[in-house]
């Protein structure tokens, strides 16, 4: 049996320290935000440069990157070499942002890695840029654990941007690439595309291979003038038939670039299963568990749900309360071409804090009440979340469809209810088959 008390007690320690100096709090403070880079990599350098020794790939894009990591990670692991993985969020626990081929890292490893970061966490306070945040601490612990563990490769997905993000710590990647680009986070990477492509574009390194599926001509030229500026290679995938090709395809180009055979490229792709991705979790009624949580993502979840036969759509839906431009997702699930019952809920667990459900309520009656799609929608709330999936299934027949979508942290918590935190931190990975 794992200590899931003394992990929940590490976890607990980690999150005790504010996020209020990230840069969604800029608002009135006179720093620019390349002071938090330079925290991250003062922290770093009291740990020792802990991210120096791999070979890297850091990925950004408003959407796929998530999927992206995972499978470069899975490929390069059918190939032989030892990789490590650093995503964020979890679905369901910490330590699914690290990951080492196929097991995150376990609770013991976790807690003494917890403990020994203790110090210098506190040194770090006394430092010239203050206390660290709860996302520079994982991605820490993520390198420490690479490290000893004696990685060859590291993918790294940015956890918000990139220009600025702490993973951008990181001097020489051997792969740079950006998924795609749209609205996301605009209060703070920008309010135009062309802004929120210059914020990705920071992880752009000189003599890195850049690659992007990124299809605007536009933004395309940019990113080869900033490879021109920098001194990287230039490379985009062409347009794909499907949402789901783009992210493969650009896993393969990557793959390639970095001479891994075909077969391997096929055995790695073969081998992706990731939680919360247009997760089918129960049949009759079908119970599906998606993370969309902004434009792009929720774009490909439509088409997903395009290849399947239902009667009726259950929407249970939640979406975080430090994104007000993503309510606009709204706007796409009121509108479906299907009957259709939306379910509004809400997620407050710890910083885990979603829009309340009357206000969401309010936004899709008005988004409803102004499109001029014809098809039957009702709603309700269910306050607590724990109580929303029952809910959809005492409505829903067994030909009907039950879809969780806008908030990763909602469908995580959902999971829950199939898969618990604890078998999770036990065996190490998401699926039980």
């Amino acid at each position: 049996m794992v200590d899931i008390e003394g992990y929940h007690k590490a976890v607990a320690y980690i999150e005790s320290f504010s996020n209020t100096s990230l840069r969604k709090n800029l608002v009135g403070v006179k720093k620019s935000p390349q002071f938090f880079l330079d925290r991250t990599k003062y922290f770093l350098k009291l740990l020792g440069n802990p991210e120096k020794g791999f070979s890297y790939i850091h990925v950004t894009g408003t959407a796929g990157k998530g999927s992206v990591t995972s499978m470069l990670r899975s490929v390069l692991t059918a190939s032989g070499k030892k990789t490590g993985l650093f995503t964020s969020p979890y679905v369901t626990t910490t330590v699914e942002k690290m990951q080492v081929d196929d097991h995150y890292m376990s609770v013991p490893d976790f807690i003494t890695t917890v403990e020994y970061l203790k110090p210098y966490i506190a040194e770090a306070e006394k430092g010239p840029f203050g206390g660290v945040s709860p996302f520079e601490i994982s991605f820490a612990i993520a390198l420490l654990y690479f490290k000893q563990e004696k990685c060859d490769w590291v993918v790294l997905e940015v956890g918000l941007g990139g220009r600025y993000d702490s993973t951008n710590a990181i001097t020489s990647p051997v792969v740079t690439a950006i998924t795609n680009i749209d609205y996301d986070h605009t209060e703070i990477l920008g309010k135009t595309l062309r802004e929120i492509a210059f914020d990705k574009a920071g992880i752009i390194k000189k003599g890195s291979l850049f690659f992007t599926s990124e299809q605007r001509p536009s933004l395309q030229n940019f990113f080869k003038k900033v490879c021109r500026e920098v001194g990287a290679e230039f490379s985009a995938i062409k347009r794909q038939k499907h949402y789901s090709l783009y992210n493969k395809e650009l896993v393969s180009a990557i793959a390639r670039a970095i001479h891994i055979s075909d077969a391997d490229i096929d055995m790695g792709l073969t081998d992706v299963r990731m939680p919360c991705r247009f997760e089918i979790v129960d049949q009759e009624p079908t119970v599906i568990l998606d993370g969309a949580h902004n434009r792009a993502k929720i774009r490909s979840t439509i088409s997903n749900l395009r290849s399947l036969s239902f009667k009726k759509l259950f929407l249970i839906v939640a979406i975080a309360d430090n994104k007000n431009d993503n309510r606009a997702i709204l706007q796409y699930l009121v509108t479906l071409p299907y009957p259709t019952h939306i379910i509004i809920t809400q997620v407050r667990i710890g910083e885990r804090r979603t829009i309340s459900p009357e206000l969401l309520l309010s936004i899709a009656k008005e988004y409803k009440k102004n499109s001029k799609s014809s098809n039957k929608v009702s709603f309700e709330i269910v306050e607590d979340h724990r109580q929303v999936v029952e809910r959809a299934l005492s409505l829903a027949h067994k030909d009907d469809l039950i879809l969780s979508t806008g908030s990763f942290f909602l469908s995580g918590e959902l999971r829950k209810q199939w898969i618990s935190e604890a078998w999770v931190l036990e065996h190490q990975r998401s699926f039980k088959k």
